[in-house]
């Protein structure tokens, strides 16, 4: 497969997994603090990064790194208050 079938295919896979996220909070199957929720909203902001910066989507970009900081910040807060 080519370069470009892969990263559009990351692309999708993001997609999919925030609105699998948003989904599962929504009908409260996963809280908005769980490690889970995080932890899926962190790969899919990464992966939608690696897609944004191939087709040069800088605001895309721009987007979905803060939502990845939002959830490394929540899941450290999370830990730091387990201590």
């Amino acid at each position: 497969m080519n370069t470009t079938l892969w990263i559009d295919i990351f692309g999708w896979i993001g997609v999919v997994l925030f609105l699998v996220a948003y989904i599962l909070v929504s009908i409260r199957k996963l809280e908005g603090d769980s490690l889970v929720y995080q932890a899926m909203n962190i790969v899919a902001g990464i992966l939608l990064v690696a897609n944004s910066l191939y087709y040069h989507a800088m605001p895309s970009v721009g987007a979905n790194v803060a939502w990845i900081g939002i959830g490394v910040f929540a899941l450290a807060r999370k830990k730091k208050k387990a201590k």
